[in-house]
Protein backbone atom coordinates (compact mmCIF):
# COMPACT_ATOMS: atom_id res chain seq x y z
CA UNK A 1 0.00 0.00 0.00
CA UNK A 2 1.38 3.32 -1.06
CA UNK A 3 0.43 6.17 1.36
CA UNK A 4 1.18 9.93 0.78
CA UNK A 5 2.16 11.88 3.84
CA UNK A 6 1.83 15.82 3.66
CA UNK A 7 1.53 19.09 5.72
CA UNK A 8 2.28 22.25 5.64
CA UNK A 9 5.74 23.82 6.42
CA UNK A 10 6.75 23.25 10.07
CA UNK A 11 3.59 21.21 10.71
CA UNK A 12 5.63 18.12 12.17
CA UNK A 13 5.50 15.77 8.99
CA UNK A 14 9.20 14.70 9.20
CA UNK A 15 8.67 13.55 12.70
CA UNK A 16 5.78 12.00 12.18
CA UNK A 17 7.71 9.97 8.92
CA UNK A 18 10.62 8.57 11.37
CA UNK A 19 7.56 7.55 13.43
CA UNK A 20 6.05 5.30 10.91
CA UNK A 21 9.63 4.58 10.02
CA UNK A 22 10.08 3.43 13.68
CA UNK A 23 6.96 1.59 13.09
CA UNK A 24 7.84 -0.30 9.91
CA UNK A 25 7.22 1.90 7.27
CA UNK A 26 9.18 2.04 4.29
CA UNK A 27 9.76 5.91 3.53
CA UNK A 28 10.39 8.15 0.47
CA UNK A 29 11.37 11.02 1.04
CA UNK A 30 10.43 13.44 -2.61
CA UNK A 31 12.40 16.15 -1.08
CA UNK A 32 14.95 14.16 -1.25
CA UNK A 33 14.53 13.02 -4.27
CA UNK A 34 14.06 16.53 -5.43
CA UNK A 35 17.36 17.45 -4.87
CA UNK A 36 18.63 14.26 -6.51
CA UNK A 37 16.56 15.00 -9.79
CA UNK A 38 18.88 18.58 -9.72
CA UNK A 39 22.01 17.32 -8.87
CA UNK A 40 24.74 18.41 -11.18
CA UNK A 41 24.85 17.05 -14.66
CA UNK A 42 21.26 15.51 -13.80
CA UNK A 43 18.22 15.77 -16.80
CA UNK A 44 16.41 17.90 -14.34
CA UNK A 45 19.19 20.59 -13.97
CA UNK A 46 19.36 20.67 -17.61
CA UNK A 47 16.07 21.09 -17.71
CA UNK A 48 16.03 24.23 -15.60
CA UNK A 49 18.91 25.68 -16.68
CA UNK A 50 16.94 25.61 -20.16
CA UNK A 51 14.11 28.25 -18.38
CA UNK A 52 16.44 30.19 -15.77
CA UNK A 53 19.94 29.98 -16.58
CA UNK A 54 21.14 32.65 -14.19
CA UNK A 55 20.06 29.89 -10.95
CA UNK A 56 22.56 27.68 -12.26
CA UNK A 57 26.14 28.31 -10.72
CA UNK A 58 29.18 26.39 -11.16
CA UNK A 59 27.03 23.43 -12.70
CA UNK A 60 25.23 23.77 -9.63
CA UNK A 61 21.90 24.84 -8.82
CA UNK A 62 21.63 28.18 -6.76
CA UNK A 63 18.45 27.33 -4.74
CA UNK A 64 18.08 30.54 -2.81
CA UNK A 65 18.53 32.05 -6.45
CA UNK A 66 15.58 29.42 -7.69
CA UNK A 67 13.43 30.37 -4.51
CA UNK A 68 13.20 34.11 -4.83
CA UNK A 69 11.97 33.50 -8.05
CA UNK A 70 9.65 30.89 -7.85
CA UNK A 71 8.19 31.65 -4.30
CA UNK A 72 6.76 35.23 -5.96
CA UNK A 73 5.26 34.13 -8.57
CA UNK A 74 2.75 31.21 -8.91
CA UNK A 75 3.64 30.44 -12.60
CA UNK A 76 7.01 29.88 -11.94
CA UNK A 77 6.80 27.77 -9.73
CA UNK A 78 3.90 25.63 -11.67
CA UNK A 79 6.46 25.17 -14.38
CA UNK A 80 9.34 24.62 -11.85
CA UNK A 81 6.89 22.03 -10.47
CA UNK A 82 6.36 20.81 -13.91
CA UNK A 83 9.89 19.73 -14.35
CA UNK A 84 10.96 18.67 -11.40
CA UNK A 85 7.84 16.40 -10.19
CA UNK A 86 8.05 13.93 -13.31
CA UNK A 87 11.72 13.04 -12.29
CA UNK A 88 10.99 12.87 -8.75
CA UNK A 89 7.42 10.39 -9.52
CA UNK A 90 10.45 8.35 -11.67
CA UNK A 91 12.84 7.98 -8.43
CA UNK A 92 10.47 7.34 -5.68
CA UNK A 93 8.99 4.19 -8.40
CA UNK A 94 12.40 3.15 -8.40
CA UNK A 95 12.95 3.21 -4.54
CA UNK A 96 9.81 1.54 -3.95
CA UNK A 97 11.41 -1.61 -4.98
CA UNK A 98 13.74 -1.28 -2.25
CA UNK A 99 10.21 -2.15 0.32
CA UNK A 100 10.19 -5.23 1.25
CA UNK A 101 6.70 -7.53 0.53
CA UNK A 102 4.03 -6.22 2.24
CA UNK A 103 5.49 -3.51 3.74
CA UNK A 104 3.84 -0.08 4.01
CA UNK A 105 5.21 2.37 1.55
CA UNK A 106 4.93 6.40 2.78
CA UNK A 107 5.95 8.82 0.40
CA UNK A 108 6.57 12.26 1.53
CA UNK A 109 5.16 14.58 0.22
CA UNK A 110 5.33 18.44 0.73
CA UNK A 111 2.96 19.22 -2.45
CA UNK A 112 0.73 16.27 -2.18
CA UNK A 113 -2.66 17.38 -2.95
CA UNK A 114 -1.10 20.49 -5.40
CA UNK A 115 0.88 18.45 -7.94
CA UNK A 116 -1.18 15.42 -8.49
CA UNK A 117 0.92 13.14 -6.60
CA UNK A 118 -1.95 12.29 -4.24
CA UNK A 119 -3.58 10.49 -7.42
CA UNK A 120 -0.71 7.89 -6.84
CA UNK A 121 -1.10 6.65 -3.17
CA UNK A 122 -3.69 4.55 -1.95
CA UNK A 123 -4.50 6.58 0.97
CA UNK A 124 -3.36 9.99 1.84
CA UNK A 125 -2.27 11.27 5.74
CA UNK A 126 -2.29 14.95 6.37
CA UNK A 127 0.08 16.79 9.34
CA UNK A 128 -1.61 19.51 10.58
CA UNK A 129 -0.76 22.19 13.40
CA UNK A 130 -1.78 25.96 14.48
CA UNK A 131 0.38 28.94 12.30
CA UNK A 132 1.86 30.22 14.92
CA UNK A 133 3.83 27.16 16.27
CA UNK A 134 4.63 26.30 12.49
CA UNK A 135 6.12 29.42 11.91
CA UNK A 136 7.82 29.39 15.35
CA UNK A 137 9.48 26.16 14.45
CA UNK A 138 10.73 27.17 11.24
CA UNK A 139 12.17 30.12 12.51
CA UNK A 140 13.84 28.50 14.67
CA UNK A 141 14.78 25.34 12.83
CA UNK A 142 16.37 27.15 9.57
CA UNK A 143 17.12 30.79 11.08
CA UNK A 144 14.56 32.03 8.88
CA UNK A 145 12.34 35.48 9.21
CA UNK A 146 8.97 35.27 10.13
CA UNK A 147 7.76 36.84 6.70
CA UNK A 148 9.88 34.23 4.96
CA UNK A 149 8.52 31.60 6.25
CA UNK A 150 4.72 33.08 6.23
CA UNK A 151 5.28 33.62 2.29
CA UNK A 152 6.30 29.80 2.18
CA UNK A 153 3.47 28.75 4.15
CA UNK A 154 1.04 31.03 1.78
CA UNK A 155 2.81 29.46 -1.38
CA UNK A 156 1.29 25.60 0.03
CA UNK A 157 -2.12 24.43 0.31
CA UNK A 158 -4.44 25.91 2.78
CA UNK A 159 -4.66 23.35 5.71
CA UNK A 160 -8.61 23.36 5.90
CA UNK A 161 -8.26 22.03 2.40
CA UNK A 162 -5.90 19.94 2.83
CA UNK A 163 -7.91 18.67 6.10
CA UNK A 164 -11.19 17.75 3.53
CA UNK A 165 -8.99 16.31 1.13
CA UNK A 166 -6.65 13.64 3.18
CA UNK A 167 -7.90 10.24 4.01
CA UNK A 168 -6.67 10.56 7.90
CA UNK A 169 -5.26 14.01 9.61
CA UNK A 170 -2.98 14.00 12.30
CA UNK A 171 -3.38 17.12 14.81
CA UNK A 172 0.47 17.65 16.00
CA UNK A 173 -0.10 19.70 19.39
CA UNK A 174 3.45 19.52 19.95
CA UNK A 175 3.21 16.96 22.56
CA UNK A 176 5.52 13.66 20.72
CA UNK A 177 3.54 11.78 23.35
CA UNK A 178 0.61 12.10 21.33
CA UNK A 179 2.06 12.41 18.09
CA UNK A 180 3.20 9.13 18.14
CA UNK A 181 -0.21 7.48 19.42
CA UNK A 182 -1.97 9.06 16.66
CA UNK A 183 0.67 8.26 14.24
CA UNK A 184 0.78 4.62 15.88
CA UNK A 185 -3.34 4.08 15.14
CA UNK A 186 -3.11 5.37 11.52
CA UNK A 187 -0.08 2.96 11.17
CA UNK A 188 -1.83 -0.07 12.52
CA UNK A 189 -5.26 0.99 10.63
CA UNK A 190 -3.44 0.62 7.35
CA UNK A 191 -1.61 -2.37 7.79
Amino acid sequence: MRVGLTGGIGSGKSEVARIFEELGAFIIDTDVLARDAVAPHSDGLLAIARVWPSVVRGGALDRNALAEIVFNDPAARERLNAIVHPFVRRLAREKEHHAQPGQLIVHVVPLLFETGYGELVDKSVVVVAPDEERIARVVQRDRSGEAHVRARMAAQIAPGEARQRADYVIENDGNLGHLRQRVAAIYRELI
